[in-house]
């Protein structure tokens, strides 16, 4: 995508497992915990949608490091793509990147992805519900923005759950963007532990809250409502959840699974009833790869394990840049909230949580 003749250019477009370099602009300390890291424009310019993410790529202690980390900024509004990314208690990559960049330094990522985006028209007239917590602010704050500045008949409330004053990311930012679009952008703060001048919400969000937030929506006389979730895997599934039993439609359900707690991993008893290494054929870009698998293996793992250039970046089933279209034979997948009831039905899976279980194995990555 940064190369200049065509030719190159269109390869990289074609290629999402190729990275490409950006220089860092400027690094913005949000919280104590959280810091933005804004990029220069590349040449053509970095092409993304507001909501998607970015991959950075690092060699840290002599091995490659992959994680997945949101833009917050719309390509509508802002010059200069950004992400940001909170540390995590042992975050090997989260706190060097925030321990360790300054403007000038460059970075190894991945090309944009991911599917937690809207479509814009500027005669939509929708009531936007956001509903996140935490650092699921973060793809949340472009989609707001973009929202804004193209549909001016729509309206956006936003639910942001948090512990302290101090841990809300963005929070001057979307206190400026409220009172720039007054009547059209609503925020509600909740906050766990509060200190004891916050006159905002209190507690957990929880069924109530949702509740409420939901109603409201529903019966502010919007033409359609559209609704965004991304937050802890708790408070999504229950958000999920109230929004059925409300009967919004699932159609009108956009989720980013921004954190997944990890689940016990399946015994090789689990996944087939002969834990023995299959061998596994993979196809991609016109040829063909066959490689065994061992039990304790998933496919994309024993794939990179031969050299195999399989696309990837979050390998925890969330992003999708490993999927793949099972031709024959059975898998285990560990995890496939990245993909839609709809993608499982039509045979998708995803390389990197998937194990074989039985049969001709053979996967085409599109």
């Amino acid at each position: 995508m940064l190369f200049n003749l065509f030719k190159k250019d269109k390869e990289k477009k074609d290629n999402p497992n190729q990275p490409i370099t950006l220089r860092i602009r400027e690094v913005v300390r949000e919280t104590p915990e959280a810091v933005t890291l804004y990029f220069e424009q590349p040449e053509p310019y970095l092409d993304y949608k507001p909501g998607q993410f970015l991959t950075i790529i690092l060699h840290l202690d002599g091995k490659e490091q992959r994680r997945s980390y949101s833009l917050c900024t719309s390509p509508f509004v802002d010059p200069f793509p950004g992400i940001t990314v909170k540390r995590l208690s042992g975050g090997l990559v989260s706190n060097y990147l925030n321990d360790h960049m300054h403007p000038g330094k460059k970075l190894s990522i991945l090309p944009p992805m991911g599917n937690f985006v809207a479509d814009y028209h500027s005669k939509h007239q929708y009531h936007y519900g956001m509903i996140a917590a935490g650092s699921g602010i973060t793809p949340i704050m472009g989609l707001i923005k973009s929202i804004l500045i193209n549909e001016p008949e729509s309206k956006v409330s936003l639910l942001y759950g948090n512990r302290r004053e101090d841990q809300i990311i963005f929070y001057h930012a979307l206190d400026e963007l409220s009172k720039k679009y007054q009547g059209r952008l609503q925020i509600v703060h909740q906050l766990t532990q509060p200190g004891p001048q916050w006159k905002g919400a209190k507690g957990r969000i929880v069924k109530d809250n949702l509740e409420n937030f939901i109603t409201q929506l529903e019966k502010s006389g919007a033409a359609d409502t559209r609704y965004f979730l991304c937050g802890p895997e708790g408070m999504m599934e229950l958000a999920k959840g109230t929004l059925e039993e409300t009967g919004v439609p699932n159609s009108r359900v956009v989720l980013e699974h921004f954190h997944l707690e990890k689940k016990e991993e399946s015994t090789a008893e689990e996944i087939t009833d002969t834990p023995i290494t299959q061998p596994v054929t993979v196809f991609l870009e016109g040829q063909a790869y066959t490689f065994d698998v061992s039990p304790d293996k998933t496919i994309l793992e024993a794939g990179l394990e031969e050299e195999i250039d399989m696309p990837y970046s979050c390998q925890s089933g969330l992003c999708t840049a490993c999927r793949g279209r099972l031709i024959s034979g059975e898998v285990h997948m560990d995890e496939d909230a990245g993909l839609s009831e709809n993608e499982i039905q039509d045979g998708y899976i995803l390389c990197c949580s998937s194990r074989p279980k039985g049969g001709e194995i053979k996967i085409n990555i599109e």
